[in-house]
């Protein structure tokens, strides 16, 4: 098996072909990766964010790529508003929206105490808010049109489990993580139905270079954090989404995927931390402990 096929597309050709497509947050990062692969595949794409150079600039770097349509809209998340001009632009341009990718984010991260109450708002009200502004706005067309549709959340493994540091996030995707579990539910008579992605590490340069300036970096080394030693690869996210956005994931409801290397259960196993003692070593171990015995 090769060792480089996570880095290759994994759907077969237009396997999203006729598909609309929106993802909010759209033009950088994670979020252009995703829009780029679901664009190869055949659909049209609509990516969203409060920068429209920036998405312009993706808009055409995709469309010059895969010769399908990418669709540039301005929106903020955190109105209401401007989520409905999205659904409405992406309607008169498509005619129809299949799915809904919420992946716009914020993330400060900071001891908590130096943080201020307009902090917690900012990253709450673009991560929660945001996306249930989108779900419930694009919900509400698919369900008074009868239309089928999908949803995918991008969440983080500490959506679960808490994080300090990162508080107003972890508190926020805690809340999108069981707005994907309710919906999946009550909206799946409907035919609506949610997923979530939990990645781990996969560097993008502006968000990377920002959260952890290279000093800091190298304090961090994946050889410490995550048992396969390396972190991802974007490709490899975005054939994950891909997939989940569409039908070949037809019974896959409610379920949140990890894909982060084994990063956060190393970090939440009591003894992962004897990762560290060298192999003679654990040979004295072992004569003290039968030694005990």
């Amino acid at each position: 098996m090769s060792q480089n096929l996570y880095t290759q597309p994994m759907l077969k050709d237009n396997a999203l072909k006729d598909n609309v497509v929106v993802v909010t947050g759209g033009g950088t990062g994670l979020g252009k990766s995703m829009a780029k692969y679901f664009s190869e595949l055949g659909a049209s794409v609509v990516i969203a964010s409060r920068k429209l150079d920036v998405l312009k600039q993706t808009a055409q770097e995709i469309e010059n790529e895969t010769g399908n349509k990418v669709l540039p809209v301005k929106c903020d998340v955190t109105s209401y508003e401007q989520i409905e001009n999205l659904l409405s632009e992406t309607l008169k341009h498509f005619g129809k929206v299949d799915s809904l990718v919420n992946n716009a984010a914020g993330n400060f991260i900071s001891p908590t105490e130096r943080l201020s109450h307009r902090a917690f708002d900012i990253i709450v009200n673009i991560v929660l808010r945001g996306t249930y502004y989108a779900t419930l706005c694009f919900g509400k067309h698919w369900i008074k049109n009868k239309k089928s549709a999908s949803v995918l959340n991008i969440v983080t493994t500490y959506s679960w489990t808490g994080s300090g540091y990162v508080v107003p996030s972890a508190v926020a995707k805690a809340g999108v993580l069981a707005l994907t579990r309710s919906l999946a539910v009550e909206w799946a008579k409907y035919g609506i139905r949610f997923n979530a992605i939990a990645p781990g590490p996969f560097p993008t340069k502006g968000a990377w270079d920002r959260l952890f300036p290279e000093e800091l970096r190298k304090n961090f080394s994946v050889d410490k954090k995550i048992p396969l030693k390396r972190v991802g690869e974007h490709q490899e996210l975005a054939n994950l989404a891909a997939y989940l956005i569409s039908e070949y994931s037809a019974f896959i409801n409610g379920e949140v995927v990890t894909i982060d290397g084994g990063e956060w259960l190393k970090g939440a196993g009591e003894f992962n931390f004897l990762d560290e003692i060298p192999h003679e070593m654990w040979d004295e171990i072992e004569k003290i402990i039968r030694g005990k015995k």
